[in-house]
């Protein structure tokens, strides 16, 4: 009995330290455009478009800033979310799907993110899409026609871009990250891979142009160029990787290897990011590795 206990204290007080930490967030809300603005606190940047149409909503970071999200999106619309796309199936971008949900919204995502998030016990009973796409669906919102395009194995295998195409800005979800957020993040666990996301991005760079705002999946709002910069970086890590495979080098050298990845970021300017040199590396070379055990 004392056990059973011990454990019901100890779930409390995880509970408590996980809505603790959520206690001191603001969430930031930045115009993007004249319907377009960016919130940021804990988790994924959201974007949301607002008109008479109602609130669209791309992503909703963790369930316990909820109700600071909404009270962040009340000064810019007095209507509710309508619509809310989870660009992928990562908790900080949809923890907040079931409290979204009991609000009134309609949850869109790609097919997999459906299935990879009923799947998980936390998500299986609630929040889940009810609409899903496999390839693209296009809404049209408060003069916005809202194209959504899924990307193949890039962060992810359920990843999405959402383009607003009057307004000229494009949402990449963690296909692209900016700024103090260094390198990409690879989910190989979740189908992920490195060549997805060079597709992922030369099909961003596509759909844009030079005046282009580009909300990420973490960081401040980018340009084009800062877009180009990144697909590069992807490209030459790939390149500098598949090299070092060819030359017969193992995991743990190519981990080592700084000079791989060098040329972007030191793993000094990099060691406090997520994603550290010695990760991105580690990620490339298990990403290169099971493209070539497929090609087989």
């Amino acid at each position: 009995m004392k056990k059973i206990t011990l454990i019901a204290l100890l779930a409390i007080s995880y509970i408590s330290c996980a809505q603790g930490r959520f206690d001191s967030v603001e969430i930031k809300v930045e115009p993007v455009s004249d319907q377009i603005y960016m919130l940021q606190g804990v988790g994924g940047n959201i974007g949301i478009s607002v008109g008479d149409d109602g609130v669209f909503m791309i992503d909703d970071q963790f369930a316990p800033l909820t109700e600071k999200i909404i009270a962040a999106i009340k000064p810019i619309s007095d209507k509710p979310v309508k619509f809310l796309v989870n660009t992928h199936f990562h908790g900080d971008h949809s923890g907040g799907n079931t409290n979204f949900e009991a609000a009134g919204a309609m949850i869109v995502a790609h097919d997999n993110v459906r299935k990879r998030l009923a799947s998980n016990e936390n998500t299986a009973d609630s929040g889940l899409p009810v609409i899903t796409f496999s390839d693209d669906a296009t809404f049209y919102m408060n003069g916005n026609d809202i194209f959504i395009t899924h990307v193949h194995n890039a962060h992810t295998d359920g990843d999405a871009l959402v383009y607003f195409i009057q307004s000229n800005v494009l949402h990449t979800g963690d296909t692209f990250f900016h700024g103090s957020h260094k390198f990409p993040y690879i989910d190989i666990d979740s189908g992920g891979s490195l060549k997805g996301d060079i597709e992922a991005a030369k099909k961003g760079l596509l759909l844009i142009n030079d005046s282009t705002k580009i909300i990420p999946g973490h960081g401040p709002v980018a340009t084009k160029a800062d877009y180009q910069k990144y697909h590069d970086m992807l490209v030459g890590i790939y390149k500098n990787v598949s090299q070092a495979i060819k030359k017969g080098k193992t995991e743990e050298e190519i981990v080592a290897m700084e000079s791989l990845t060098a040329d972007y970021h030191s793993d000094k300017e990099a060691e406090s990011s997520f994603i550290t040199g010695p990760k991105i590396r580690r990620a490339a070379y298990k990403s290169i590795l099971t493209e070539k055990e497929m090609e087989h």
